[in-house]
Order: structure tokens, then C-alpha cells, then sequence
């Protein structure tokens, strides 16, 4: 069986090209690969284009913002570009405001199907979200049951960087409570799924097949957070 555990974050993410697209999970902090960004940020890909629930934060923790900050990304695909207050304005909204990065808004959950019928191979999906905004301009429309739907495309990665409580050495992967934001959908809809592992990476058959959420058939590359890691 090949080896899917890598010895550090810097080597995981070492090979990771320019011009590749990428899917960031987490909501509302919990869930955040914040060592595998750490990384990325490190090895100096660019022109990259970020899928993400958010274009990141003002605040010291680190998140996708770093990679904007550091002018790595070229274009978001989020369902949040603002910040929750018009005072606290982030990278993403100073460089855009200035022609310096691109952005696709995506209503939240339309991006989480998106990226689920990517993960499963569906070819499109209609949905009553965005009907009447500049969301849904120069989109297919169609009628269903009295009812307008927009036709909406899947969304896929070359990389997703994924945080989980506990994997095995094949990669299947368990999370905690609220680490099951993106993180489940976004792992199963990449070519390459690199994986921070919290607690500790076991062997095959020790997780119950009733706690793994994600199968290992989806995961190439696993890290287990060291102790001197971000934990946060």
C-alpha cells in the first residue's frame, strides 16, 4: 500500500505548482488546515485561485488571508468577500477594491453543492438560489414545477488542503463536531487531498467504519500535527 504519511507540512506541500486551484475548508475558525496554509505560504506558489467559505480575516491566526496578503492568490470563489463589519477591512477587500484580485461571489450554499457534485460527478444541478440577482445574469434558467432554478456547474480542485481529528495510515479521516463544515465535501472533490491530522494517525481498521467520514480513496497525503504545530 503507498505510503500516504509525509514527515512534515513543508514536504506535503513542496511539488505544489503555480496557477493550480486550490479548496480551503472551515467556518467560523473551527476546521481551518492552518499548517498546511502555513506551508503554501512558506513555499511561494502563486497565481493560485482559492475556494474558500471567505477571502479571510483581520486578525494574528493564520487563514487563506495570508495567502492574499502575500499576493499568492489571483481569485477567490467564496461565499463571503466583505468582512462582518464595514471597519475591519480585510487584504482581499483592499486589493480588490484596487483591480488587484479577482473574485466569484457564490451564495453559500449553492458553493457547498457545487463542490459536493463535483465530489460525487455530477455534471450540473439547477437551484432557486441567486434567481432575480446579478448572481444568476448570463446563467441557464429554467422553470420547474412553477418555480425559475438556475443552472449551476460543479466546482473542482487540483488541491484541497483538509484539517481532521484522526486519520488511519490509509487515509481514511474522523472529525469533531464542527471540523465537518467544508472539510468532508472539499476533501472528496480534489485531485490531490492533503490532509493535518490533530490527534493521531492510526492504524487501518482502527477507526469504526461508522466514524470515518471520509474514505482513505480520497486522501493522498496525511500529516500528523507536531507538537509545536498550530492546534487553534
Amino acid at each position: 500500500m503507498k505510503n500516504k504519511i509525509y514527515p512534515n507540512f513543508d514536504a506535503a506541500v513542496a511539488d505544489v505548482p503555480d496557477d493550480i486551484t486550490f479548496m480551503s475548508p472551515g467556518f467560523g475558525n473551527v476546521g481551518v488546515p492552518r499548517n498546511l496554509l502555513a506551508a503554501l505560504n512558506r513555499q511561494g506558489a502563486k497565481n493560485l485561485t482559492g475556494i474558500s467559505n471567505n477571502a479571510g480575516a483581520v486578525e494574528d491566526r493564520v487563514q487563506i488571508g495570508i495567502l492574499v496578503e502575500a499576493r499568492q492568490i489571483k481569485k477567490m470563489i467564496c461565499a463571503f468577500t466583505a468582512p462582518t463589519h464595514p471597519s475591519r477591512i480585510t487584504p482581499f477587500v483592499e486589493m480588490y477594491n484596487n483591480d488587484e484580485i479577482d473574485a466569484e461571489l457564490v451564495p453559500q450554499g449553492t458553493l457547498a453543492e457545487r463542490i459536493r457534485a463535483a465530489a460525487a460527478g455530477i455534471g450540473a444541478f439547477y437551484t432557486p438560489a441567486s434567481v432575480g440577482t446579478e448572481l444568476a445574469e448570463g446563467k441557464e434558467h429554467r422553470e420547474i414545477n412553477g418555480r425559475t432554478y438556475v443552472l449551476e456547474y460543479p466546482l473542482p480542485a487540483d488541491y484541497a488542503f483538509i484539517r481532521c481529528w484522526k486519520a488511519d495510515t490509509f487515509g481514511n479521516l474522523q472529525f469533531r463536531l464542527a471540523q465537518r463544515n467544508f472539510n468532508p465535501i472539499m476533501a472528496m472533490a480534489a485531485t490531490v487531498t492533503i490532509v493535518e491530522v490533530e490527534s493521531e494517525i492510526v492504524e487501518v481498521g482502527e477507526i469504526e467504519p461508522d466514524h470515518v467520514h471520509v474514505p482513505g480513496v480520497y486522501v493522498d497525503r496525511i500529516v500528523k500535527i507536531p507538537p509545536d504545530g498550530i492546534f487553534d
